[in-house]
């Protein structure tokens, strides 16, 4: 047995209750073991600790479990009846049987040596308070991300000076304006409501002088080329009268360089009473060139992005106002941090009170790229952007020679790596405002393109897509990813077959709890290595989906009356590169 592959703490994704009586426990072993068995119980079923006692909890067999890449995830629920668990675990390989403690790996004769004291793994109390929970709304959220500058101008009298005419073509650089506002979004929510959307997420709306807004000027006012505070409102409460959740983009890592405490910084210098609000670490301060010789910190090295201290008072009571005044000014029910994993975490602990006190299931989203435990422990952000599952899903198709297995592994990875409530919470995507777009990312082909969109909509969390998704707008790396929106060829009609192509994956995933259940199974019936077939299971209905990736036909003999999506399927044969979902 592979000892060093076996891991377990009584923490985090490994340990931890769902609910008040549930109590998940994972543990992580290699491909070599064939049985788990669980011995569990109350800690003083026995006594006191530290007595006498010689404690024994109850055996289980673990069944559950999921195949990662060089390891398998065992996975059981326990309903602890005293609200505490005491454990250990007993690990079969063939012949070979060890017993896992928090100390380490014994034998059945060293386990029952007299005299030995047994480490076992505690989770101690199974507090309400500590139980992460996340907004119960999300899951079933269809979203939809906006970049306000290039989505639709609805009020030619705010266009900016210098506004060029609307167009698709490749974007040049953060300086041009086409004119896209809020009063462009609002007259275009009934076709938003139309689309099935039920979330929209903006980039950030507030003064700036960039087309992104990404460096703030003023975060209590909307950006003048975008309209005003009212209009935001109006934004706001036109979606809510159509069914659809708002989040707004926090942008707290930094500020702009007109931001009015870095303007105060830059004219009296250590003498500012805000100089202690940026990470400065050299007088005088110093524009006109990137910060990589660190004279102070900045996002990504820009120097008209200077990086806020999160962690001095001063300033998390100034976000936290502001995030507050945002909440009552405009209602809106969630927020994305920008660069969420730079922000400290003594503020993120704060905001989350802060935010649910005043809305119990108001959502917060981090933008993090990589592994975010840290993040999602219950007391900071609700979910993150999962850009890991965007690479999981766009590499399978990246490398060819890559057998379904690998696709299984990524995903089982993808969501083995938070709590289940994270998982159900967790941001979706397959391009952004910050990548190319999807069509760019699979070559223009337009069938490899839906069935992506086809796992994106059949996965746990909550999916989202890029403006412009729905009619297959192509676009490289930012800022040619932000194209302006094509109405004039949408309102003619050249692109109704793409968007009732995706109308129909977003009216599945509402109308099917399976799609949006974080219950799912490889089964890899079919003996084609580069066809996945995957299952999602909810207490209603069975649901498969099948992605012929290879280049034979697969013959799949399904009754049409339980066909719920199928592309490139005819006769009971799903061609290369087609796409059938199926109810059992």
């Amino acid at each position: 047995m592979n000892l060093a592959a076996i891991y377990h703490r009584a923490t985090d994704q490994f340990c931890y209750p769902l609910n008040e009586n549930e109590l998940i426990i994972n543990l992580q072993t290699g491909d070599d073991v064939d049985r788990v068995y669980l011995y569990e119980g109350d800690p003083y079923l026995a006594g006191i600790m530290g007595g006498k006692e010689k404690w024994a909890g109850a055996r289980y067999e673990i069944y559950y479990k999921k195949r990662l890449k060089h390891h398998i995830w065992w996975t059981t629920t326990m309903r602890p009846q005293f609200k505490r668990s005491k454990y250990y675990f007993e690990l079969h390989s063939g012949d070979e049987v060890w017993y896992y403690f928090e100390d380490g790996f014994y034998t059945e004769e060293e386990m029952n040596h007299e005299g030995k004291d047994l480490a076992l793994f505690q989770f101690p109390w199974m507090n309400e308070a500590d139980i992460f929970r996340t907004p119960s709304w999300v899951n079933a959220t269809i979203w939809y991300q906006i970049f306000p500058e290039r989505f639709c101008n609805g009020d030619p009298s705010n266009d900016p000076e210098g506004c060029l005419p609307w167009k698709s073509e490749p974007q040049t650089n953060h300086r041009s304006y086409y004119g896209g506002d809020l009063q462009g979004i609002i007259d275009k929510v009934p076709y938003l409501q139309d689309l099935g959307i039920t979330g929209l997420y903006l980039t950030p709306v507030f003064e700036a002088d960039s087309n992104h807004k990404y460096n703030t000027k003023d975060y209590r006012k909307v950006d003048p080329a975008f309209g005003t505070n009212e209009t935001l409102r109006q934004l706001v409460d036109a979606c809510h009268e159509a069914g659809i959740r708002v989040m707004l983009d926090g942008v707290f890592n930094h500020t702009g360089t007109d931001f009015p405490m870095w303007r105060d910084v830059m004219e009296k210098g250590r003498d500012s009473e805000y100089a202690d609000w940026y990470m400065i670490n050299r007088w005088p301060v110093e524009l006109g060139r990137d910060t990589k010789d660190g004279r102070y910190y900045s996002f990504a090295f820009s120097d008209q992005m200077p990086k806020l201290d999160t962690n001095h008072p001063a300033v998390r009571k100034y976000l936290l106002d502001i995030v507050e005044f945002w909440m009552n000014t405009f209602d809106i029910d969630g927020l994305r941090l920008d660069v969420g994993n730079e922000i400290s975490h003594r503020f993120l602990k704060e905001l989350r009170i802060r935010c649910k006190a005043k809305k119990p299931d108001f959502y917060l989203l981090g933008e993090i790229w990589h592994d975010s435990m840290d993040w999602l422990r219950g007391d900071e952000y609700d979910g993150v952007m999962n850009y890991p599952l965007s690479t999981a899903i766009n590499n399978f198709w990246v490398f060819e020679h890559w057998k379904k297995e690998e696709f299984e592994y990524a995903i089982n990875k993808s969501f083995t790596t938070y709590m289940q409530q994270a998982n159900d919470v967790l941001f979706n995507l397959l391009d952004s405002h910050d990548t190319s777009r999807l069509m760019h990312k699979v070559g223009n082909d337009l069938d490899v393109f839906y069935q992506q969109l086809a796992v994106l909509y059949t996965m746990p969390g909550c999916p989202c897509i890029f403006y412009g998704t729905e009619v297959a707008m192509e676009g490289a790396h930012d800022p040619d990813c932000r194209r302006c929106m094509p109405w004039e060829e949408m309102d003619a009609g050249v692109y109704d077959d793409r968007i009732r192509d995706l109308k129909e994956l977003i009216a599945l995933r509402k109308a099917h709890p399976a799609f949006r259940s974080r219950n799912f199974h490889f089964p890899n019936e079919i003996d084609d290595a580069r066809v996945i077939e995957f299952m999602k299971l909810s207490e209603e209905e069975v649901v498969r989906i099948v992605l012929n990736c290879g280049t034979e036909d697969v013959g799949i003999s399904v009754d049409a009356g339980r066909q719920l999506y199928a592309r490139g399927y005819d006769s009971g044969v799903l061609s290369p590169k087609g796409i059938l979902i199926y109810s059992e």
